[in-house]
């Protein structure tokens, strides 16, 4: 897509044509389909075994997947169609029947008040229009002791490591919105009415070839990452373990809060 052409459409159209084209990128990332994180969620999902869960913002449905043996209705929703064609595509070469997709934008689900019992979101909340938008939702569509996990990067509470990664999240991908720090994402899960039970920050290393290749980014913009990987500050590089290749560590967060 041209620079005129990605002008000319809204965030969300953005998200959705950034993400589709790669959608089987997505579904095969060994980053997106492993993790503590993931870990952790599926020994959760096994003890809860909620009857129906809604995966936001499903991107590869690795949430989907890693949930589907414990729970007995997964909806695996998000943006771009040619991705959810992916996740059907995946959960049936699986023999996960429990798995049924819907299309929309996480800040107008298209279901009923307290339709979950459960809610997860992975990697998405960072492409939202509003994080706060698409939290009053996800509290909407729970019911009420339900439990929500959310996981995502997350961005450091120093200005100028801030403005590093989301100044690299945005070369890589034009339809990256913003990584929230902790207490960012703890204010407005309380406003949106979730009780905090467990935050656990974590740490993820990022090769950075296979980083960049997985959505495509244009050799202009990967030079230009690497150079502000090169011209960083000692504290900044260190934060982000930044390799002589260009690969790096971010930090990241898994939140699971009950429907206060």
């Amino acid at each position: 897509m041209t620079a005129e052409a990605k002008r000319s459409v809204n965030v969300q159209d953005l998200v959705a044509q950034q993400f589709g084209p790669q959608a089987a990128a997505y579904v095969a990332s060994a980053v997106h389909a492993q993790g503590a994180d993931l870990e952790a969620f599926a020994a959760l999902m096994q003890r809860e075994q909620p009857a129906r869960l809604l995966d936001l913002g499903c991107g590869g449905g690795h949430v989907s997947f890693t949930a589907a043996p414990f729970v007995g209705e997964v909806v695996a929703y998000d943006l771009s169609d040619a991705m959810l064609a992916a996740v059907r595509g995946e959960a049936a070469r699986r023999g996960l029947a429990n798995i049924t997709t819907t299309q929309g934008v996480a800040e107008s689900l298209p279901f009923p008040d307290a339709a979950f019992d459960a809610v997860a979101s992975r990697y998405s909340a960072h492409h939202w229009r509003s994080l706060e938008a698409g939290l009053a939702e996800a509290r909407r569509v729970l019911k009420e002791g339900g439990r929500a996990v959310f996981m995502d990067v997350t961005a450091p509470d120093w200005p100028a490591a801030d403005s590093f990664l989301q100044t690299v999240e945005l070369l890589r991908d034009p339809s990256h919105g913003r990584d929230f720090s902790r207490a960012e994402w703890e204010q407005r899960l309380r406003a949106a009415g979730f009780a905090l039970e467990a935050v656990t920050p974590r740490r993820l290393r990022l090769e950075f070839a296979s980083w960049v290749a997985r959505i495509r980014t244009p050799e202009l913009y990967v030079s230009a990452i690497r150079a502000l990987q090169q011209g960083a500050s000692a504290d900044v590089a260190r934060h982000f373990e930044i390799e002589p290749d260009g690969t790096f560590t971010f930090d990241t967060l898994t939140v699971v809060a009950q429907a206060a």
